[in-house]
């Protein structure tokens, strides 16, 4: 698909269709790969076998003939498999718009600065559900923040606002369909915390995962302004006590649960997400098995659920900063580092297994054992995986993995992991460790 390499304006949208392109190639190209010699004359062979082919089968070489249409049945269902959203389809609309030389669709719309910020809803309100999007890997990098605020009616009334988080390092945007063009002129975290902490004041304020307080904790911590005192709750404990029949069966996260409740939002929207965390509790609350569900979480329970960021793994040994927050605590130990990661594969997925081979020196040797029970290594280590999940295990040292897997179908379900995300290992001190997905 067509695309500027060099252009800072289309770079987003031409990397979205840049991954059609590149799952389109793999599901219906093919290819013949021969080793050749480093000194050969790579330049002077290709011109021979240009010279010996059938010049139909080189006349896109010699711009002698006309692009081919678009196979749009097979590129949707490449954009399917991919599970694009509405925000990477406009994307790549905008691509073919600019390729046939017509007017180019508006990305989503410029902010119109911190005076035009949309006014608070007023209350009262039951409740408010908080979503956020960031703009990098950095937790505090916010770029869109959506309210859903709850009525003594049920009825919900959304407030979203983007955020300008004055960064040029823009990861995501392929994600939710945010860039800086979008941002431009919007209020800074600064003059959008004092508006929601005034609103948000006394009322429990849901999450679905620890992502969004997370987020707003590391905003804060940039500002150096304490964190928001609000009654944090967790809509993702709420469904797994309402629906513990989705445990291992689809699990508790936005993805699974739109389809298990029939809800309808479009994801990595702030607005929309936040809505939905709040519709999951309205839905638990109207259980036939609750009537009625309050789940209290702790501060050591906010990451229940990863969302789907990727942070470039640094060093292998690279240690932490001392109030990074992850999987729900806060990182205390001065000797916390990231010791690796994995590449999730479709069979890593379909077998419930990922492989610790690049990460196996960093575990002590007497917690590697040997290729079955009866060879277990004299030593186990205690696997966290999310707010109060855990496994202890040794290690399967032929196949490389944790020998205890019956866990890793929920954490795969519960942080939606796809073919080419990545699980990180940290180690939280002696055998002790903490696994998470993080998204590319």
């Amino acid at each position: 698909m067509w695309r500027l390499r060099n252009d800072p304006e289309t770079k987003a949208d031409g990397d979205i269709a840049k991954k059609v392109r590149n799952a389109f190639i793999a599901e219906y190209c093919g290819a013949v790969w021969v080793p050749l010699a480093d000194d050969l004359d790579i330049s002077g062979l290709e011109a021979q076998v240009i010279d010996l082919a059938p010049k139909n089968a080189v006349a896109w070489n010699r711009r002698g003939m006309d692009a081919y249409e678009e196979p749009t049945d097979l590129v949707d269902f490449v954009i399917g498999r991919l599970g694009f959203g509405a925000a990477q389809r406009a994307a790549l609309d905008r691509q073919k718009m600019r390729f046939l030389g017509g007017e180019t669709p508006s990305t989503r719309p410029a902010a119109s600065g911190a005076q035009g910020m949309k006014t608070f809803p007023k209350g009262p309100f039951r409740f408010e559900a908080l979503d956020v999007e960031t703009a990098n890997n950095n937790r505090a990098s916010i770029c869109q923040i959506g309210v859903a605020c709850v009525r003594p009616d049920n009825s919900i009334e959304t407030w979203v606002t983007y955020v300008d988080p004055q960064t040029s390092r823009w990861v995501f945007t392929g994600l939710h369909g945010i860039s800086n063009a979008t941002v431009r002129g919007a209020p800074n975290i600064a003059e959008v915390l004092p508006v929601l902490e005034v609103a948000l004041s006394g009322l429990t304020v849901y999450q679905h995962s620890g992502f969004d307080r997370s987020a707003i904790r590391a905003a804060c911590a940039e500002l150096s302004r304490p964190e928001p005192e609000w009654d944090w709750q967790n809509s993702v404990t709420v469904a797994r006590q309402a629906w513990p029949e989705l445990k291992g069966n689809g699990g508790h996260g936005l993805a699974s649960l739109k389809g298990y409740l029939g809800l309808s939002f479009e994801h990595h929207d702030a607005g929309e997400d936040a809505r939905a965390a709040a519709e999951v509790v309205l839905h638990a609350e109207n259980s036939r098995r609750r009537p009625s569900v309050q789940a209290t979480i702790k501060d050591d329970d906010d990451f229940d659920v990863v969302d789907d960021t990727w942070v470039p793994p640094p060093g292998p040994s690279m240690p932490l900063k001392p109030n990074d927050a992850r999987l729900g605590h806060e990182a205390t130990c001065p000797n916390e580092k990231l010791i690796g990661f994995t590449v999730l594969t479709d069979g890593h997925i379909k077998n419930n297994h990922f492989y610790l081979r690049d990460v196996l020196a960093a575990f002590p040797e007497d917690c590697i054992g040997g290729p079955n029970a009866a060879s277990a290594a004299p030593r186990s280590v205690l696997v966290r995986w999310g707010a109060s999940s855990q496994i202890t295990t040794d290690i399967d040292g032929k196949k490389k993995l944790f020998r205890k897997r019956g866990w890793v179908r929920e954490f795969f379900e519960t942080n939606a992991a796809q073919a080419g995300n990545h699980v990180q290992i940290y180690e939280l001190g002696p055998y002790e460790y903490e696994v998470s997905v993080h998204r590319e």
